[in-house]
């Protein structure tokens, strides 16, 4: 290899090394600090806004509620890109390098200190820089020896014929190769402390909870189908989905938080948890689903929230006549426009405060958030909520309508199949019976009826469990005799308690909203 090429490929993984270590080093003081300004956090949050909606969609549908480790993943890999340009430069002009390298990692902590966090938000980044600067200049010296030692070795090879040791380059890429590692692995433990302290926020909250005016209705036994393999009923909190625009989840105290409701109101009003948790709190089961959620897909969920009717608040905030829209807010910036009808009808719309019998884990919301039964989370379900201002659509826009998605989100009837699980080979029972089943939803208008076909046969209407409330979903079986053996496909649809079908065309009359019939193909021994 010529020297020239030889120097610029050792530069280029000298600048790659040198950014892993940045994204590591910054990962570790972050979390030792107790901050959420680690540079792939910061970056992701700010480009998240800017994303196109197609590729949002895209990424929930392959990663689901992986979407954000991916994102992570893509700007340490980006930067590692981006290193690998510096070190190009840095085979030519080092000063200039170290220069790029520098302003590269400072970037971030621009972005830390302009978003109001404050000088501490700088710190992961500043040793960040040091450590990949010092990196970057270690490396740069050892390239430059392993340069010289290649050359010399090459000399020798000519008067010897033999290929002798190469002490200089047997360095730095040990080096390099060690320093990679660690800088992945300050990144990987990084993200797995920042895992385990949200998952931690959510059970030593310091919240009291109260017990509620109004309880839940208590289970019918018929609510819950006995087929192995079928989803529960209630989704357990830590199964549940999590789909938002947070990179990562804000730490909020509950003690010093406190909801806004004003706008078009006769009466603005500020109420802070101590005055929520002293109302008379009311408990309701509500399935939520994402909008991004794919035919049979797992982005829908079934909890207990505990929390006080929204139609309650805004009764004492008295709307003004012209206003059809609740604007409400986060604290991280995130907003949804929902219905004032549907907030003020007599569904189970909730400031919620706790989730299957517990505070709100961080990541679902903590302290409060809205439960909206019927329409999707992009216009109801505001996690950490902080405002609700009382507008009109003609007024105002929302994160998601900003970028082009329907102003109006109400649940599509939908259904899935759980049973049998994809290409499953099903062996007959009691002769020749074997059983599909699911979940069917259309929240707060109920599911009338789940219908099944085989190969395109004839639809047949499954048995259905008891219905919990309307805004809940429910879950179906149905069995099949004669099937031969061999690969069969099965779909199913729902009619809920409107008359509305299930269609089979996949088309998205709300914008982002999937639709089609859920199939899936098993075969019979």
């Amino acid at each position: 290899m010529m020297a020239g090429t030889r120097r610029t490929w050792l530069s280029v993984v000298t600048g790659v090394v040198a950014t892993l270590i940045y994204f590591g080093t910054a990962e570790l003081i972050a979390r030792s600090l107790d901050v959420a300004s680690a540079p792939a956090l910061l970056i992701g949050q700010s480009l998240i806004p800017l994303v196109p909606t197609v590729l949002v969609k895209s990424a929930i549908a392959v990663f689901g509620t992986h979407d954000k480790l991916a994102l992570v993943i893509t700007i340490v890999a980006g930067g590692a890109g981006c290193g690998a340009l510096i070190g190009w430069i840095g085979a030519r002009r080092r000063g200039l390098a170290l220069v790029l390298l520098i302003g590269f990692g400072l970037l971030s902590a621009v972005v830390g200190f302009s978003s109001g966090a404050g000088l501490a938000a700088t710190l992961p980044s500043l040793g960040g820089v040091a450590a990949g600067a010092a990196a970057f200049l270690v490396l740069l010296h050892l390239a430059g020896t392993a340069d010289h030692s290649s050359a010399d070795t090459a000399a020798g090879d000519d008067q010897q014929n033999r290929s002798p040791a190469r002490p200089g380059r047997r360095a730095f890429f040990g080096l390099a190769a060690g320093l990679s590692a660690v800088g992945i692995a300050a990144v990987a433990a990084g993200q797995s402390a920042a895992t385990l302290a949200r998952s931690a926020a959510g059970t030593v909250t310091k919240l009291v909870l109260p017990r509620p005016a109004t309880s839940a209705p208590e289970i019918p036994a018929g609510a819950e189908l006995d087929v192995s393999g079928l989803t529960p009923l209630v989704t357990e909190t830590s199964d549940f989905y999590r789909i938002d625009t947070a990179l990562f989840s804000p730490s909020i105290d509950a003690g010093t938080w406190m909801l806004r409701v004003h706008g078009m109101v006769e009466n603005e009003f500020t109420i802070t948890m101590a005055e929520i948790l002293d109302l008379p709190l009311q408990e309701h089961y509500v399935t939520l689903t994402c909008v991004s959620n794919e035919v049979g897909g797992d982005l829908v969920g079934n909890a207990k929230w505990l929390g006080y009717p929204i139609r309650d608040l805004l009764a004492r905030a008295k709307p003004h006549s012209g206003a059809d829209m609740v604007l409400s807010g986060s604290d991280d910036g995130f907003t949804a426009s929902t219905p004032l009808e549907v907030l003020t009808d007599d569904r189970a719309a909730l400031l919620a405060v706790a989730m299957n019998g517990h505070a709100l884990p961080r990541d679902h919301g903590y302290p409060a958030r809205l439960v909206v039964p019927g329409l999707y989370g992009y216009v109801s379900a505001t996690k950490w909520v902080t405002d609700l201002e009382v507008t009109r659509f003609a007024d105002k826009e929302a994160y998601w309508t900003t970028r082009g998605w329907s102003t109006h989100g109400p649940v599509l009837v939908a259904s899935r199949i759980d049973v049998p699980r994809p290409g499953a080979t099903v062996a007959p029972k009691s002769g020749d019976r074997i059983v599909t089943a699911g979940m069917a939803w259309a929240q707060h208008t109920g599911i009338a009826k789940v219908q099944v076909r085989i190969d395109n046969g004839d639809w047949a209407e499954a048995e259905l469990s008891e219905e919990l409330t309307a805004d809940t979903w429910r879950q179906w079986r149905c069995e099949h005799t004669g099937l031969s053996s061999g690969t069969h496909t099965v779909a199913v649809r729902a009619i809920d308690q409107a008359g509305n079908v299930q269609t089979s065309e996949r088309r998205p009359p709300i914008p982002g909203a999937a639709t089609g019939l859920h199939e899936r193909q098993f075969t019979v021994e």
